[in-house]
């Protein structure tokens, strides 16, 4: 089994290399009218500036994934702001999409927990609809809408999950087909099993980011070697492996909280059991340590009889 490593958003061994630098809407309102766009255009300008840096970090390093961040560009969605960023920063979102494109890295996006499907209230679903496109916009402007994609969780029960599954398929309706097209669900750690999670995916032709973690906090009734082969499937005809988060609870006691590493004991019994059913995975490492958890894993898992290096970033297990 080929698998094949990737990491989120900043890469720690990078001097200053945040690609989320922000300003709040409060400063915003502070600042005199001429002034506002100004400041975003060179907020927004230096994360992309920053995405460059680590898609070439990620490049020498041989890392094939990579999770962008969800906020380069501030207040993007703020109602109030909406100011026209594709207008002062085409050049250097073309340039980051032309420069995974020419190394052929495998780039998504995760859009905050509030951007979720199952609410009763009409303006949180707009709001959702609105922050995906933004998403899809900044895909576009990459030229990555084909092949990237946009990974959200279902979303709440509101005390009543048969409810609440049946307001994502309706709401999801909303969503226009290009941006859907884009889209994965992932399991969740505390709401929607990986088992639920499977169903709405089937049920509505979308692909399933597989998280670890997320199950074993969040167990479904059925054994997860039943739930592996569904879990690929959703993959099929997508053009792209099966891809998974991986990553280690912080303590027993804080069991859903990242670990700033991810621990080999914690991860091999999952590799050995997705093995059978896959040729290729993707993992997206999830550790506060980011960049440096991902170079300590893989490290650990070359040195698994059994388990070869094929590059920097890439596995056969």
């Amino acid at each position: 089994m080929i698998v094949s490593f990737g990491f989120v958003s900043t890469a720690l061994t990078l001097f200053d290399s945040s690609p989320s630098k922000t300003m709040t809407f409060a400063t915003w309102s502070k600042l005199e009218k001429e002034e506002r766009e100004q400041r975003l255009i060179s907020i927004t300008k230096s994360n992309l500036k920053n995405a460059l840096r680590i898609i070439h970090y990620n490049i020498a390093s041989q890392f094939p994934l990579y999770r962008m961040s969800s906020s380069i560009v501030p207040l993007a969605t703020h109602p109030d702001v909406e100011w026209e960023y594709l207008k002062h920063t085409a050049e250097e979102f073309r340039a980051v999409g032309d420069l995974v494109k020419a190394h052929g890295l495998r780039v998504s996006l995760h859009p905050n927990q509030f951007t979720l499907f199952t609410s009763a209230k009409e303006h949180i679903t707009d709001n959702a609809v609105k922050d995906m496109e933004y998403h899809y916009a900044m895909l576009q402007a990459m030229g990555l809408e084909k092949e990237a994609r946009i990974n959200i969780h279902v979303g709440g029960t509101y005390g009543d999950k048969e409810s609440s599954v049946a307001r994502f398929h309706e709401n999801i309706k909303k969503l226009p087909a290009p941006v859907k097209q884009a889209m994965t669900l992932e399991n969740d750690d505390k709401t929607y099993t990986t088992e639920e999670t499977l169903d709405i995916c089937e049920a509505e032709g979308i692909p399933m980011m597989f998280d670890y973690h997320h199950h074993l906090a969040n167990p479904s009734s059925v054994p997860l070697e039943v739930l592996l082969p569904r879990f690929i499937a959703t993959w099929q005809g997508t053009g792209r492996p099966p891809k998974v988060h991986l990553s280690s609870p912080k303590t027993e006691k804080a069991y859903r909280s990242h670990h700033d590493f991810v621990s080999l004991d914690y991860v091999m019994p999952f590799f050995k059991m997705i093995k059978p059913f896959t040729d290729e995975l993707d993992v997206m490492i999830e550790a506060k340590q980011k960049d440096i958890a991902l170079i300590r894993l893989i490290g650990e898992l070359a040195k698994v009889r059994g388990i070869k290096r094929m590059s920097g970033g890439t596995l056969i297990i």
